[in-house]
């Protein structure tokens, strides 16, 4: 067992144009990826990992020596541990939209020389799996043992089955959904309009200015709230105060609130405000069945699926996940559940790695028994 060392974020510039589901055309496109292990001589090795809302294509290792923590998925990533790198070439690419390299709202507009902004079109998860699609290409992956993901990142794992069903031995979607509920879309409908109330927003145009940061740092805070769980909040934190002596004043703070304003601060330190925007909008349009059919009759001809849910999540609660494994199997397809026993939340899939990994692992095994040595 061991880690991938000290890793890079690497650039492909496509000179193409995507036709996005929006109907817009969008190009050309900076696609940043990171790559472990390496692509067997057939191409059909790989595993591709998707990432949620607000994460990047830095998966596992560090980018230098001197960085303070690896990347989010680190121990899942190398040499003997569930992703293991000496069997597969694992890709993670941060999504179309974001804010890490690939093209989105804060990169320059070909046509006017500026930042994008709200110039950027409407995207959608399927216009970032075809974006995903074309990296592939270019590493010259012809097949892919398993895309992955939690999240935002699960949805793009599922819309990789309806899109290329042919190219994936097995689609593994992590607390996720086949199509955004009314309450996610609520959730994410405030986070947003913190952001467009934030006078230094500017309507999107504030590129040079420091931007909206109490806007996108309340965003965050609402967003963290939905991300965890009644015991987890109480686990952590219980009841307990900052400063005991302003215990009866209005700026006193419980350490609840002063881990909210810490979460806020954080993400305004390190992603795009329009990148919130249009990540979270594109969440809210997911539905597989947009353009296909009934909900409940377009699960038919998807790879098999390893379905896994969370005990606890509040956002994505696990009925989501076992709906998935339920559809796929009434249209024929060949689909399990299994779940994450977890005070954590949503973000247990970003914490319970050892669950993980005991799940994971054995299932890529069973996929590939040519690769699992």
């Amino acid at each position: 067992m061991g880690d991938v060392g000290i890793v890079a974020t690497r650039f492909y510039d496509w000179p193409g144009s995507l036709q996005l589901e929006s109907g817009a055309r969008l190009g050309p496109l900076t696609i940043a990826y990171e790559t472990y292990g390496e692509l067997n001589a057939a191409g059909d090795n790989a595993i591709l990992v998707l990432h949620a809302l607000t994460g990047s294509a830095h998966i596992a290792g560090r980018h230098s020596p001197d960085d303070r923590l690896p990347g989010w998925w680190d121990p899942l990533v190398g040499p003997g541990r569930a992703l293991d790198t000496r069997r597969y070439f694992v890709v993670c690419a941060n999504v179309l939209g974001s804010c890490y390299g690939t093209t989105g709202p804060a990169s320059i507009n070909p046509a006017s020389g500026r930042p994008y902004g709200l110039d950027f079109p409407i995207i959608t998860i399927r216009d970032m799996v075809r974006a995903q699609k074309i990296l592939l290409d270019y590493l010259g992956v012809k097949h892919l043992v398993a895309a992955i993901g939690g999240s935002m990142g699960g949805m793009q794992v599922l819309e990789w089955g309806f899109l290329y069903p042919e190219m994936v031995s097995a689609i593994i979607p992590i607390a996720a959904c086949g199509r955004t509920t009314p309450m996610q879309i609520a959730f994410h409908n405030v986070q947003r309009e913190a952001i467009y109330a934030d006078p230094d927003w500017q309507g999107g145009d504030y590129y040079g200015t420091p931007g909206p940061r109490r806007g996108l740092a309340l965003a965050r805070r609402i967003g963290t709230i939905t991300y965890k769980s009644d015991p987890s909040w109480t686990m952590k934190f219980g009841r307990t105060v900052v400063d005991p002596e302003k215990y009866y004043h209005l700026e006193g703070q419980f350490e609840v609130e002063s881990y909210l304003a810490y979460q806020g601060r954080k993400l305004v330190q390190r992603f795009d405000a329009n990148a919130y925007l249009y990540l979270t909008k594109a969440v809210d349009l997911h539905d597989v069945s947009r353009g296909r059919g009934n909900y409940t009759e377009v699960w038919n001809n998807l790879p098999p699926c390893l379905g896994i849910g969370i005990s606890s999540d509040f956002l994505f609660p696990p009925y989501q996940v076992k709906e998935i494994v339920r559809l796929i199997k009434a249209g024929g397809g060949r689909a399990r559940y299994r779940e994450l026993n977890s005070p954590y939340g949503h973000d247990a899939f970003l914490i319970e790695f050892k669950q993980l990994e005991a799940i994971i692992k054995p299932y890529l095994a069973e996929l590939r028994p040519d690769l699992s040595g």
